[in-house]
């Protein structure tokens, strides 16, 4: 599954400036979730990350690899993580 999405949004997300950092899908409170970690030569700001959330849901609704709810966050990379 990561892999078909990295293929899929990769070049999307560049046209605006955006990588993805990393994918993956985890329970998170109990609750099945995806997560994009992006980083940009922007702020990765909740305007960022909402425009997207938007280029990427009906991507991820078009591949159709995920049988079950789940919940999507579109987060920064982190300081963490340079």
């Amino acid at each position: 599954m990561k892999e078909k999405l990295m293929e899929e949004l990769t070049p999307l997300l560049s046209e605006v400036g955006v990588k993805i950092y990393d994918i993956s899908f985890e329970k998170e409170d109990g609750v099945d979730t995806l997560f994009i970690k992006i980083d940009s030569d922007k702020e990765v700001d909740t305007d960022l990350c909402t425009m997207v959330s938007n280029i990427v849901n009906p991507v991820i609704d078009k591949l159709d690899l995920i049988n079950e709810e789940y919940v999507l966050d579109i987060c920064s990379k982190g300081e963490d993580n340079e």
